[in-house]
């Protein structure tokens, strides 16, 4: 079991109406298990293609997943397209049927309609796999070897369907190898510098590690990735090589376990017992929503605001009006008087401010799409600073601003 191929089915996909956010979730879990996804497809929701898509998949792949098709609606082919793939008869399966009649009664639907009748129905040569939280099951097929699940489209479906009941029978029926993985999270070097500063490392790593570069705003995180049959081995393993590489590039490594950027200084400030709040404009809450993103955010994050309005920085973090009127509003003067003015309502020991122009239109004060100013104040330590990116449409801007000032701010306790 080396391959996996992804199919994602439907309309909604292809319009463009709805992101698929299943792939990305299987694909690292199987990854977790050792299983490369060697191709992902998105193809509509009719049942030739849906056969056709099948053919290629079981040439290339020893583990094809499809996600979507499933659902009650009289318009959904995935199920017919996967009898008639392996020459099969659609017959009610009365486990499922009484697990979905459970289901529902939970609910208080003590009436089961036709149309969710028929989503016990199934191939008679499947295993199924019960969905614990919708209506329509996961049906397994195998042939020569390579297996076949088809699961319901809705993400919060997929992921318990997945997590607990198809990558834990993969790994039983497999007896797959262990995945570790280690993030080292590396800022102030481009990414070809890096990659030459750390060369000759990278070509000394054992055959069952890999190293991967992956970009995210200004920060590149070199993932490494163990396989083997020693899980505690490849832990060790993992250590010893980021201990190599740390005297390579040791002032500009900001973490060495955790992924996302929000969690490192969540760790940062949780050790140092510091407290947080945050002050935003052009970012629309996009640091408030990274930083309470994580468990436990409570103890650190005490609020934020988002003063939108010009009349609310004024009237809520107290900036002058008379800085606005000299200055404008997308200033850095006006960017240090925010941060100012929330650290004082909330009373923390770190505050960060943004005020900017996100887009699509220019600023009431004319600055261009794409301008902000931030500023960062631990104690009464103040550090304002620009970023211009008129290429970004406006969420991109939002999340990519968001990520250099954590980013930042995590540089700057680091190093304290």
């Amino acid at each position: 079991m080396e391959n996996a191929v992804l199919i994602t089915i439907g309309d909604e996909i292809l319009s463009g109406n709805t992101v698929d956010t299943n792939s990305n979730f299987i694909a690292t879990e199987l990854k977790n298990i050792g299983i490369r996804v060697s191709q992902i497809l998105t193809i509509s929701d009719e049942i030739e293609t849906i056969k056709i898509a099948l053919q290629s998949a079981f040439e290339i792949g020893d583990l094809i997943i499809t996600t979507g098709g499933l659902g009650p609606t009289r318009d959904d082919k995935t199920k017919k397209a996967i009898a008639e793939f392996f020459n099969d008869k659609i017959a009610l399966d009365e486990v499922t049927f009484n697990h979905l009649k459970t289901y529902m009664e939970k609910r208080g639907r003590l009436e089961i309609l036709e149309r969710n009748r028929e989503q016990a129905f199934v191939p008679t040569k499947s295993k199924v796999f019960q969905n614990h939280y919708g209506t329509a099951p996961c049906m397994m097929m195998e042939q020569e070897g390579k297996l076949l699940f088809s699961l319901p489209g809705v993400p919060y479906e997929v992921k318990p369907l997945i997590k607990d009941q198809i990558v834990p029978y993969l790994q039983e029926k497999f007896n797959l190898h262990y995945i570790s993985t280690r993030i080292v999270s590396v800022v102030g070097i481009p990414e070809s510098i890096l990659a030459d500063t750390i060369e000759d490392w990278e070509l000394a790593l054992p055959q069952n590690i890999a190293l991967s570069y992956l970009p995210v705003g200004t920060r590149v995180k070199l993932r490494l990735t163990a396989n083997g049959d020693n899980e505690a081995f490849l832990q060790q393993q993992l250590e010893e090589e980021i201990q190599k590489l740390l005297p390579l590039i040791k002032d500009n490594v900001i973490a060495t376990s955790e992924d996302k950027i929000e969690k490192i200084l969540a760790e940062i400030l949780t050790e140092r017992k510091l407290t947080i709040s945050t002050a935003e404009s052009c970012t629309g809450g996009e640091l408030a929503k990274m930083i309470t993103s994580n468990s436990g955010s409570s103890k650190y994050f005490l609020g934020g605001i988002v003063a939108y309005a010009t009349e609310k920085k004024i009237e809520i973090l107290k900036v002058k009006k008379e800085t606005v009127d000299k200055f404008t509003v997308v200033s850095e003067q006006v960017a240090s008087e925010m941060a100012e003015g929330c650290q004082k309502l909330f009373d923390t020991r770190i505050s960060m401010s943004t005020t900017g122009v996100a887009g699509p239109g220019k600023g009431e004060d004319g600055k261009e799409v794409g301008t902000v100013f931030y500023t960062i104040r631990v104690d009464e330590k103040v550090i304002t600073s620009k970023l211009y990116m008129p290429h970004l449409d406006r969420l991109d801007f939002m999340n990519f601003v968001s990520q250099k000032i954590i980013q930042d701010l995590v540089g700057i306790l680091i190093n304290n």
